[in-house]
């Protein structure tokens, strides 16, 4: 029996405009009323169940990569920082850009809004607005411009550095830094334009394994579904792993089983009809 279910967001639960609708919402209701959980597991910072359209929907939530774990009330249940000595060696080699920097308290911003918006300006119009439809209604009280480094560093929990590098020279020079120090950190973006660093030990997969155990089931007993590059470890390391056909090559090559499209809904039906087959199976047995 699959009892908890966990989900990308974009490209994968959410539809096409990368947002919920009628059917996504139905079946986060059919998991919830046969005694199941069904997380987000996702790239984006979630605060709580209203954001990014879920409305207060009894979803976990697994923020940032699946470092920043939540549960359907939005508590806070567990965190993977980044170890504040890589932090630091990271945010200091590398003094002008304008990491955001990921906490459970928000997204703390070194730099201005202009430099952070200032990566996103290089894409070409039609990327620019899906991009912004991926990033979502995020609550701008929870962004902290103009943050120092000293700031952050004083933070307890940095789960997560983000930015996007638009000079080639200076993206040049971090890919390098990350692949000298994947003792420490590793870098899963859900696109090839951006930078998504965490511990090296921290992903989607790590997170969604703490909440089963938290919730006393086995791995076994999780479904798993993604679509891009930060799915990839969640597809390895469950038996029940599916993704997307609109997914990369590498995310299929990851995952047990390739399903249909999210533009049509393929990751909800497929968590309906898993249920439903279950159900009958516990009937007929």
């Amino acid at each position: 029996m699959i009892k908890l279910f966990a989900c990308d967001l974009d490209g994968t639960l959410l539809n096409a405009r990368h947002m919920t609708d009628r059917t996504i919402l139905k079946c986060v209701h059919e998991v919830v009323s046969a005694g199941a959980h069904l997380a987000v597991a996702t790239g984006r910072a979630v605060q709580s169940t209203s954001d990014h359209g879920f409305r207060g929907a009894p979803v976990d939530m697994l923020g940032s990569n699946g470092t920043i774990v939540r549960d359907r009330e939005g508590h806070l249940l567990k965190t993977f920082p980044i170890d504040p000595a890589a932090l630091e060696d990271l945010l200091r080699t590398f003094p002008t850009i304008p990491f955001d920097c990921a906490t459970p308290e928000g997204m703390f911003i070194r730099g201005s809004r202009q430099q952070h918006d200032e990566g996103f300006k290089r894409d070409n119009p039609i990327k620019r607005i899906i991009v912004r439809g991926m990033r979502g209604p995020f609550n701008m009280n929870d962004m902290h411009f103009d943050q120092t480094t000293d700031d952050i560093l004083r933070m307890s929990d940095v789960c997560k550095v983000n930015c996007r590098v638009p000079d080639p020279g200076r993206r040049r020079e971090l890919e390098a830094y990350l692949a000298e120090h994947t003792d420490t950190l590793v870098n899963a973006p859900f696109n090839p334009m951006m930078f998504e660093i965490s511990d090296r030990d921290a992903n989607k997969g790590a997170g969604v394994a703490w909440l089963a155990s938290y919730y006393g089931y086995t791995e076994d007993e999780c479904a798993v579904y993604g679509d891009g590059g930060n799915d990839i470890a969640m597809l390895k390391r469950f038996r029940h792993s599916y993704a997307m056909a609109n997914g990369s090559d590498e995310a299929k090559a990851a995952a047990s089983a390739v399903i249909g499209s999210n533009v049509f809904h393929a990751a909800p039906r497929h968590i309906m009809q898993t249920l439903r087959w279950e159900r009958q199976r516990v009937t007929v047995g």
